[in-house]
């Protein structure tokens, strides 16, 4: 692990291949978007996170312009929000994130909760499928799906395949985004992520700060010469997660992203495994199938 760095990437299902690293700008203001990714980007992040719901997309592709950084090295995420769960819903809103962020494909499309019940799931996922064979969308996957909500987009893509015409015709799963980290390890999840090379995105890597104090990561950052924050990334990267630390400070940014000169031993990371089931944010991934 020690040999990454951050342009290293995973290769997905879909063939393409995604930084280790991203960048969050949930809840990061639309004025101050463009700021903190042109310094993000300055600093070596080339994975953005932005979503529709985050109405910060048009400041996410202004700044991967303003950045002179050729679009093919930076990987650009949007999702579906929960108000857009229907198919031509879907399908209008991949045509407005793609004006909205002025960029002429995006990478990875999402779809942001499972709310909305089954129909409504599979009615997405087929949009997502067909602005994939468009052009329009590179990669597609789903954020807070839970094992549940996996099972059965597993049936929905095989029902795609009988219904559209054979193998592929249902899209792959690239990318399920879930909040992730010690105090919420979702193995159930990651198990079942590993299995099928679906990345996990860890969202809230380090705990939005609700953590930091606390002994373990006191002692772990001690030992190490770096902050709580960095022990929580390195963490995420380790266990094989595509962590997205978000922030709008210049300071804290380049210091999210200096994980690559220690490593935790198997004794560091042993004393981050918990039994505790403790979100700091919203928690679809629990919902019933009938939501």
């Amino acid at each position: 692990m020690a040999t990454y760095n951050i342009t290293s990437t995973f290769k997905l299902n879909s063939g393409y291949e995604i930084p280790r690293l991203g960048f969050g700008v949930y809840q990061t203001p639309p004025e101050e978007t463009e700021k903190a990714v042109l310094e993000a980007l300055k600093v070596g992040y080339r994975h953005i996170d932005s979503a529709a719901a985050y109405r910060n997309e048009a400041g996410c592709g202004n700044a991967m312009r303003a950045s002179k950084i050729p679009r093919s090295e930076i990987f650009f995420t949007s999702k579906i929000p929960r108000g857009g769960m229907g198919y031509d819903q879907a399908k209008a809103q991949v045509d407005t994130s793609l004006k909205t962020s002025g960029l002429d494909y995006i990478d990875l499309m999402l779809i942001h909760s499972p709310y909305g019940g089954s129909a409504a799931r599979k009615a997405v996922w087929k949009a997502l499928v067909e602005a994939v064979e468009e052009g329009k969308i590179r990669s597609i996957g789903v954020s807070n799906y839970g094992v549940h909500h996996l099972d059965e987009l597993e049936k929905h893509i095989a029902e795609l395949e009988a219904e559209r015409g054979g193998k592929g015709k249902g899209g792959v799963i690239s990318v399920n985004q879930c909040e992730v980290h010690p105090w919420c390890p979702r193995r159930d999840v990651a198990e079942w992520c590993a299995k099928r090379n679906v990345a996990l995105e860890a969202y809230a890597p380090v705990v939005r700060g609700a953590r930091f104090g606390e002994k373990v990561l006191v002692d772990l950052s001690k030992k190490h010469g770096t902050t709580e924050a960095q022990i929580l990334i390195r963490w995420s990267l380790q266990k094989g997660y595509i962590p997205l630390p978000k922030s709008v400070t210049p300071s804290r940014i380049k210091e999210n992203s200096e994980v690559y000169d220690f490593e935790l031993s198997k004794e560091d990371m042993d004393s981050l495994e918990f039994n505790e089931y403790a979100p700091v944010c919203w928690d679809p991934v629990t919902s019933p199938l009938d939501n």
